[in-house]
């Protein structure tokens, strides 16, 4: 059995522990130089995960934006982007999404298995929908990642996919970015939701890093023995 992806969690959130306000526009929760950082940070992945809502809500493209790291990653013999991956129950997807049109490596869709059919009749041939189990079990993502020779997952949102990860126990590294704001709206949403998380005030996570990145802040934890 294939051993699953050293999993990589990435998440910008406000002093008050909001990745968002409720306005429309996408609250910018970081700086070019962290964009940048960010960007390097993909480059090294063999895959990219976000939630169906974050498709809906942020229209992401998860490329590499860099062409130095693009053509670095086509000189080892990858495609210049890593692998897209979403998670949904009801595939209520765009396929006209950024997701889907933009980039030209694979992209994985997967999906509780009531909805396997719709999406396949949905998506066509833009994305490989795979059964996740009913309900989706990020576990089974993980698993058939692994299997697929991922090695290297980024997890980049939102709140109910690192909730996921987190209590399933399947993360090695979380990367959290501090933005100098408060967002002070309790409707707006949180990096994580509740859950029953492996790390408490009796089992803390390891402070393995904090820069200061312009005027926000990296908090880098190490989750497992497989971190770094």
């Amino acid at each position: 059995m294939a051993e699953r992806p050293y999993t990589l969690l990435s998440c910008g959130m406000s002093i008050d522990g909001y990745v968002d306000d409720t306005t429309q526009e996408r609250l910018l929760l970081s700086n070019e130089a962290d964009f940048d950082r960010v960007d390097a940070v993909r480059a090294q992945c063999d895959a990219i995960l976000v939630g169906a809502g974050t498709i809906r809500q942020d229209n992401p493209r998860l490329l590499v934006r860099s062409a130095a790291r693009r053509a670095e990653r086509i000189a080892r013999g990858d495609d210049p982007d890593p692998v897209k991956v979403t998670v949904t129950g009801s595939c209520h997807l765009d396929p006209a999404a950024s997701f889907f049109t933009t980039g030209e490596s694979a992209k994985l869709v997967y999906c509780a298995t009531s909805a396997v059919d719709d999406a396949r009749k949905l998506l066509g041939d833009r994305a490989t929908v795979v059964d996740g189990g009913d309900p989706v079990d990020v576990r089974v993502v993980s698993a058939d990642l692994g299997a697929r020779g991922v090695r290297r997952l980024m997890v980049e949102g939102g709140g109910q996919m690192h909730t996921q990860f987190l209590t399933a126990g399947l993360a090695d590294e979380l990367q959290l970015v501090v933005a100098p704001f408060f967002v002070g709206d309790s409707r707006a949403p949180r990096f994580v939701h509740d859950g029953v998380f492996p790390w408490s005030a009796g089992n803390r996570a390891t402070l393995a890093e904090v820069r200061p990145i312009g005027d926000v802040v990296l908090l880098r934890y190490a989750l497992s023995e497989r971190f770094g």
